[in-house]
């Protein structure tokens, strides 16, 4: 499990910076099979079917909760793309790379 998955997201309403490149760079080293686009942090997940695509649209809802971290989600029969950035800022912020890192945690379950 990645030590991002141990963390904690933070409070943030705006006011600071998104992360810079270099930052993001560095981050998307600790995660696997994640993209970043733009100013979204991506990852499409698939499925053998529909009930175990929704048991991770729940789960990941579930975290999300935890976190006060919320991603968007496109759901189909099969699959499921996440999609992170902290609007508030934005861009991407640690928070972000934290639910990722949850998220891909839950396949070492």
């Amino acid at each position: 499990m990645s030590d991002l998955a141990q963390k904690k997201c933070k409070p943030c309403e705006g006011g600071v910076a998104p992360l810079t490149a270099d930052e993001i760079t560095l981050l998307m080293k600790r995660l696997k099979g994640w993209s970043y686009t733009g100013s979204v942090l991506t990852k499409t997940f698939e499925f053998r079917n529909y009930h175990e695509t929704m048991a991770f649209v729940n789960a990941t809802a579930w975290i999300s909760h935890r976190e006060d971290h919320h991603p968007d989600l496109s759901v189909g029969y099969s699959k499921c793309r996440v999609d992170y950035i902290t609007h508030a800022i934005g861009g991407l912020s640690e928070n972000d790379f934290i639910c990722a890192a949850k998220i891909d945690a839950l396949f070492d379950i």
